[in-house]
């Protein structure tokens, strides 16, 4: 049995990754040996299934016509990953956010499911939801504007 060294730089450099693109766990894998950083943060345990939540899917109902400058607008908050965004915290439950909706900074304005795990999207600065663009249970890219704040 052949011991594993431990990389700290390497650690360190996952743990940055991890606060960067806001996610809750990594995992790098080399031949028989693995590294996997995760940090404890707020969860929320949603059905995976049925996302069928109307009053989430009532706030996002204005943003079907995206324009193409969303991204390029000064209040977009972009997504910092890929996975299928939801608007409340579990089917049913009210939405985080709707048009006209005041936040602060530090608010959680949505859910993004990657890899079975709900990372909770926070508002970069405080302000007024002027648009909603993505669409509740649907897929988001990574760096894809999801909501405007002014």
């Amino acid at each position: 049995m052949s011991k594993f060294n431990i990389d700290n730089d390497a650690i360190r450099q996952l743990a940055e990754l991890l606060d960067d693109t806001n996610l809750t766990e990594i995992e790098v894998a080399a031949g028989d040996n693995r590294i996997r950083v995760a940090r404890q943060g707020t969860m929320v345990a949603a059905a995976p299934a049925a996302p069928a939540a109307a009053p989430a899917q009532a706030a996002a109902a204005p943003a079907t016509a995206a324009p193409a400058d969303a991204g390029a607008h000064p209040g977009a908050v972009k997504s910092p990953m890929v996975g299928v965004v939801y608007f409340a915290p579990e089917p049913g439950a009210a939405p985080f956010i709707s048009v006209g909706s005041s936040v602060s900074e530090g608010q959680t304005l949505m859910l993004i499911e990657a890899m079975k795990t709900f990372n909770p999207i926070r508002a970069p600065k405080s302000g007024k939801v002027t648009q909603i663009i993505a669409t509740d249970g649907h897929p988001v890219e990574y760096d894809e504007p999801l909501v405007i704040i002014e």
